[in-house]
Formats: structure tokens, sequence, C-alpha cells
């Protein structure tokens, strides 16, 4: 139920390219059916022949929905790939579990970005009635036929040396430590400490000016530089501190509050030189990863650089 509504949900298969495989359902949208359940039906009910289709070694990318579904999975021989869940009573994932997750979700974009091209047609931007729910998951395959037939690839420039560029250097970070992590935490530096950070203006002195394509190097993506405009607009006002370290005066703190939770406020700390952004640093879940940065370390970065 949404806002006293009764829901349906189709389970859609894209490729990595956007290309939609098969739509499945819908099916209603209550507390039996949720993702992991819909994928067990499918599969032991072999909707649609699935089974006749995947192949042992396929890899499903898929949301945490999914959680419960891949044991399953894991006994056709096909890999499940999700984001990872925050650890037991902690506030951050660990920079490994967020380098992982950064490498799943750069994957599965294009699932949201297929199914926004699903939500874009005026069919299914308005409320339906409820003589037409026995059509809808037709409705929904012809558009996503239309889709296929007439529209680019979501993701058409696949095999650039852009897109290798960019896979080979979040490899090559993915088993790479924070280190300011270490080094914040160690000399605890988040601690509002007058003595060792002295508050400067909107601009700091010898920060690197860098341009969108060494910004999307540092971002290892566009989305997070797609929200920086309108999250510096809101956020980097008043309420907003910059401070430099006193020691080496190469190391930022600034003070950002969540686009989330009004109540809440990140630290971000970035280290620096007059060339590159050497290291990184955020309080928020993501914050301690380096496979590419956070939106508030990639906001800060791009209004100082700016």
């Amino acid at each position: 139920m949404h806002k006293g509504r009764p829901l349906v949900k189709p389970m859609v298969i894209v490729t990595t390219s956007g290309y939609f495989i098969s739509v499945i359902g819908p099916y209603l949208a209550n507390s039996k059916n949720n993702d992991a359940s819909i994928l067990h039906h499918i599969i032991k009910n072999n909707i649609e022949e699935i089974k006749n289709w995947v192949k042992e070694n396929d890899i499903f990318v898929v949301d945490r929905g999914f959680r419960d579904a891949t044991s399953l999975l894991e006994e056709l021989g096909i890999h499940a790939q999700m984001p990872s869940f925050l650890p037991r009573g902690s506030k951050q994932l660990p920079t490994d579990l967020a380098n992982s997750s950064r490498l799943v979700t750069k994957v599965r974009w294009v699932v949201e970005a297929a199914n926004a091209r699903i939500k874009r047609w005026k069919y299914l931007d308005h409320i339906l009635p409820t003589n037409q729910v026995p059509y809808i998951g037709d409705y929904i395959k012809i558009i996503c036929s239309l889709c296929n037939k007439f529209l680019p690839p979501v993701s058409a420039n696949c095999e650039s040396s852009e897109d290798f560029l960019c896979a080979e250097r979040m490899m090559a970070k993915l088993k790479e430590e924070n280190k300011l992590q270490k080094c914040v935490e160690d000399n605890n530096l988040h601690r509002r400490s007058i003595s060792k950070w002295s508050s400067v203006n909107e601009s700091v002195s010898n920060f690197p000016q860098l341009d969108e394509t060494m910004l999307k190097l540092l971002t290892l993506g566009t989305y997070q530089l797609k929200l920086c405009p309108s999250y510096i607009q809101e956020y980097m006002g008043s309420e907003c501190t910059i401070d430099v370290f006193r020691e080496t005066c190469d190391l930022i703190r600034v003070r950002l509050q969540s686009r989330h939770i009004s109540s809440k406020t990140y630290q971000v700390w970035i280290q620096y030189d007059s060339d590159h952004v050497k290291a990184w640093y955020c309080q928020c879940r993501a914050g301690a990863r380096t496979v590419g940065t956070c939106s508030h370390v990639a906001s800060v970065i791009w209004y100082l650089s700016g």
C-alpha cells in the first residue's frame, strides 16, 4: 500500500546495456511479495523457462532486497552481486565493503536508468483503475519492446577506452586502505579542537584547480558531480565551516549537513597539494571508500576547485 492505494510491481530483467530481456508479473506488492520471494517464485516455477536461459557462472546484479534469494541463486551456480550491508552496531561501512559496494552500484545504475525509461511513459505516470490491472503486465512488455527497438542502449559506450580506464582505476583501488581515515582516528582529528585548526573563508589557498576530466577521475562517475551544484547551493552556507590543519596546511576539514537528515552533520577531510587531491575521508555511511568519493567529498572538491 502507498498512500492508501494498492500497488503492483513487475520483475524486470535487463542486461548491462539496458536491453530488456523479460518482464514477469506484475505481482501484488504486499508483505509476502518482496523482491526475494518473487525471485524464488520465478525460479522454482521456472517462469518463462528462466532456467533454460541462465547459465552457471552468470552474474545477477541486484539490490539489497534480494538478499534472501542469494542462496537459491548459488544453488544454480549464479553469482549474486549486491551492495554491502552496514555491519551491526556500525555507523559506517569499512573501506573494503564500501569499495566493493561502489563496484556494484557502478554496474547497477543501468538497471535504474532502464526502469526510468519505463516510468517516463504517460500511461504509467498516473493512477490506473483496478479494471486495468490484468493488462498492466502486457502494457509494460509492449513499452519495453518499443524501448528495445527504437531507443539507443543505456550504456552505449561500454567498450570505450574511457570506460576501460575507469574500470582499471576502480580495480586498482579496490584493496586500497583509507590512510587519511586512519590518520584522523589516530590523531583524534574528528574532535572540535580549536588549537589544531584555523578557520578560513570560502576560499582555500593552493587548493588544486581541477577540470571536469580530473574530477571524474576522483569520483569515478558523474552522479556525484551532477549533485554538486544543488548541494553546494543549499548547504554550503552559514552553517558550513572550512578549517585548515595548522601543522601541515595541506589538510582541510569541512562540516556539512546531511542531504537526507536535517539534524545530522558530517565532517569531511581532504588532503591535497597544489596539483592533486591526494586523499579524502567523510563520516557518512560510504565516506571511507577509496574507490571514488561520496557526494559530500565530491561537493567540497567541486566547490573549492572551481
